[in-house]
């Protein structure tokens, strides 16, 4: 199954899909338009070879394309438990570079954060490093980030609230913090969240955060405990998010997506978002707008 999905005002699709179908001996068996509002949304059932053939066709000539696409086997693709990243996937900031701003390093802490998103720093280390330069900061001023920084991204409230309600587990898996991953958890609709601890005393942060930190094997193993607590295969799951941190479970997913990522990300994860907003998850699993729960 091939899903393409073009956000409102998407510039023209000028590829042509038969012949690179049949490059690789693959056909488009049926085509259907999903109910997609102002967006376009299509879904491609395909015969021939393997995903991964065609997937290797489709990766060059889709990569100027004005949408965002998503292969995968027509069975099984609405999946039953959804673990998201939180910063910059689910809300639109990097919450410790909100915090930062407020104690008047935003730009240092900030280059620290994209190295280490990049997968250019080791995430443990490079979290440590960060919350060591806040020591003092008053506790407060996590309350005031939040309110004046913090927003849910466009369809994330909407791809939460509609596989929540048609019976999958979602949950919020952050290498940030639970003072930020609560609030957003229950913002978005999130079942449960995981995230780390920043240490706190007097009323102001200690410039420490409790171990052991959630970093990339970490996540990867929340997305394995969450999927055997419900007795759900990592088949069934779909995990999304944008940096380095996040690669390992959206490698281990049944449905991995790249979510306006960093491009080691980009470069691995089975599917990628960088036109639509987080809707476009829900349409690579088939469900159509008027399934939407938008309240």
């Amino acid at each position: 199954m091939l899903t393409l999905v073009a956000p409102p005002n998407a510039g023209a699709f000028s590829l042509n899909l038969r012949e690179v179908f049949a490059s690789v001996g693959a056909r488009g068996k049926e085509s259907r338009k999903l109910d997609a509002g102002e967006a376009a949304a299509t879904d491609v059932i395909l015969e021939g070879p393997d995903v991964e053939s065609v997937r290797a066709a489709l990766l060059i000539p889709m990569a100027d394309q004005p949408l965002d696409w998503c292969l995968q086997p027509l069975e099984g693709r609405r999946k039953r438990l959804l673990v998201a990243d939180m910063d910059s996937t689910i809300i639109g900031v990097e919450c410790l570079d909100e915090i930062a701003d407020f104690a008047g390093l935003k730009p240092q802490i900030s280059a620290i954060t994209e190295r280490a998103m990049r997968g250019d720093l080791v995430f443990e280390d490079a979290l440590r490093e960060r919350v060591a330069m806040l020591k003092g900061l008053p506790v407060a001023d996590l309350q005031k980030a939040y309110d004046e920084r913090v927003r849910l991204n466009p369809g994330a409230r909407t791809l939460v609230r509609t596989m929540a309600a048609n019976g999958a587990r979602c949950v919020l898996v952050s290498g940030g913090f639970t003072f930020f991953t609560g609030r957003v958890a229950q913002a978005a609709g999130f079942h449960a969240y995981h995230a780390n601890v920043l240490l706190e005393a007097d009323g102001a942060l200690t410039g420490e955060v409790r171990e052991p930190i959630l970093g990339r094997e970490a996540k990867l193993a929340a997305l394995k405990e969450e999927a055997a607590l419900k007795s759900i295969p990592l088949s069934a799951s779909l995990a999304v998010g944008d940096g380095a941190n996040d690669l390992a479970m959206i490698e281990a997913a049944g449905l991995g997506v790249a979510y306006c990522a960093k491009p080691i990300v980009a470069a691995r994860a089975a599917a990628k978002v960088d036109h639509a907003d987080l809707t476009a998850l829900l349409y690579f699993q088939g469900y159509q707008e008027s399934d939407f729960v938008t309240e």
